[in-house]
Parts: structure tokens; C-alpha cells; sequence
């Protein structure tokens, strides 16, 4: 199970570890302050160190009820960022956080490597046969509706098979474009409520039946500090619990924002077995 990184064949049959890298919209459209470059350059200097098989860029939070951004200003935040994490680094492998055909392509071509895409090319009916254009790695999430209204539309008969013929449904859309390397990701707070999140997790596993890569994004999440009654700053061990949860149940690659706790977690978890 590998899928190809601009020719560098990644195994994913063993977990590996993307970092989250989100660009701050001041950090560079303005022509680049050098504190704001410098900051950021320390943060992908820090996710590599830690031992982060990937980077994920982000230019557009795709929180519950987050804000509109529009494509200039993602593309205005996204490239600069590519180019300047791979000025320092040039071995890193970027993924870039975008529903954006265009943004895509832009990041891409400024040496991205794998395209991630919340929407799997339900916001963006261009995305699937770019990403095909440019046979890079394609990680596709599932959800509902855009990130201002996906916390309205959490009716389900059944999540699980709603789910898995959603994933059927787009990946065959995906190959018809000549996408070779798919990643799928259950989305993780998008589209759940706080108990579908968690009967997605202990089910995960069913999800393998697509014989494709799964990622778990769960660092953080309010699914994570909503139930404990805490603050996503102090949501570290909740992530790393359901973390382990997850290679359990099969991911291949755990997306998070605390790259050393993750890595130690996929130590332990190769470890037993």
C-alpha cells in the first residue's frame, strides 16, 4: 500500500504522521514580514524534527461556521507557503489543505505533493479531474455541505453505509480521471454529531473494505473536548487516546498538531505487533 510522492514511493502498510501547518493571513500576501516568515519557518522546522512523514498546509479554516475566504486570498496564502517551507526544506512533502481546483493546481506546481481535500470534489466540480491533470496522491474526506452549514446536516439512516457508498461513489469518480493514489478520511467532526463521530471511530475499521488508505484527523477536535468538558488546548491526551483507537482500527496516516506525541504513539502501537 504506497502511493507516490513527486516519485518517492511512501509505504503506508506502516502508520505515518502528517503535521498540521496552517498559514496565518498575515504571514505572507503582504509581501512576507520577515517575524511572520520566520515564525513559520521554525514551525515546519519543529514538525520535521519531531519526525513528520508529511506537512499539511492550510489557508482556509475549515472549522464549523468558519469564515468565508475567498480564492485570492487562499492562493495568496497558500503558494508563498509551499515555496518557502520548501526553500528550507526541500526533502519535505507538502500536502496542501484546499476544496480549491485552482489553489490545487497553484500549490502543486509550486511543489506541493498530495492534494487533501475536505470536500472530495462536492465544493469544487473542477478538483477531481485536476488532481487527475496533475497524478499527484488524493486525499479525499467525506462530508456534508460547506464548512458554514455541515453542522445542520447530521441525519442519517445509517452513517456507516451512507458513508462507505459515498467513498464508493467518489473514488470511482476519482479513477475515471486517472487518480492512482486515493487516501479516504471519515472527516472527523464534519457533518457528525458528537456520537456519530465516535461510532465512526469504533467502526473504522469497516472502512478497510475499500482496500485504501485511511486517514484519522482527530487532534483536537470538539469531540474530543466537548465530551470531557475541557479546551481544545487541553485536548493533547484525549487526541493521543483515540489516536492509538485509530491505528487500531486501521489508519494508515494520523493528521495532528502534535507531531512528537503522535510519533511516540505509532512507536507504541508498531511495537505491539
Amino acid at each position: 500500500m504506497t502511493i507516490n510522492c513527486k516519485g518517492r514511493l511512501i509505504d503506508l502498510t506502516q502508520p505515518k504522521v502528517m503535521g498540521i501547518l496552517n498559514c496565518t493571513p498575515d504571514s505572507f500576501f503582504d509581501g512576507g514580514k520577515y517575524k511572520a516568515e520566520a515564525e513559520f519557518t521554525r514551525q515546519a522546522a519543529r514538525i520535521l524534527s519531531e519526525g513528520a512523514d508529511f506537512i499539511d498546509l492550510g489557508a482556509y479554516s475549515t472549522k464549523p461556521n468558519a469564515e468565508f475566504v475567498s480564492e485570492e486570498e487562499e492562493l495568496a496564502r497558500m503558494v508563498p507557503a509551499v515555496e518557502l517551507v520548501l526553500k528550507h526544506f526541500p526533502e519535505a512533502i507538502i500536502s496542501v489543505d484546499t476544496f480549491r481546483a485552482k489553489v490545487a493546481k497553484a500549490a502543486v506546481e509550486a511543489g506541493a505533493a498530495i492534494v487533501n481535500d475536505i470536500a472530495a470534489g462536492s465544493l469544487d466540480d473542477k478538483m477531481i479531474q485536476t488532481v487527475g491533470e496533475l497524478k499527484v496522491p488524493y486525499i479525499m474526506m467525506h462530508m456534508r455541505g460547506t464548512p458554514q452549514d455541515m453542522v445542520k446536516l447530521t441525519d442519517y439512516d445509517d452513517i456507516i453505509k451512507e458513508m462507505l457508498l459515498y467513498f464508493s461513489q467518489k473514488v470511482a469518480e476519482a479513477r475515471s480521471y486517472g487518480i492512482d493514489d486515493i487516501v479516504i478520511d471519515p472527516g472527523f467532526g464534519f457533518a457528525k454529531t458528537l456520537q456519530q463521530n465516535y461510532e465512526v471511530l469504533n467502526k473504522m475499521e469497516l472502512f478497510k473494505m475499500t482496500e485504501l488508505p485511511i486517514l484519522a484527523g482527530l487532534s483536537r477536535k470538539s469531540m474530543i473536548y466537548k465530551l470531557l468538558g475541557i479546551t481544545p488546548q487541553e485536548a493533547l491526551n484525549g487526541t493521543t487516546a483515540l489516536n492509538m483507537v485509530a491505528l487500531t482500527k486501521g489508519a494508515n496516516i494520523l493528521r495532528v498538531h502534535d507531531v512528537k506525541e503522535a510519533v511516540e504513539t505509532v512507536k507504541l502501537f508498531k511495537t505491539l505487533g
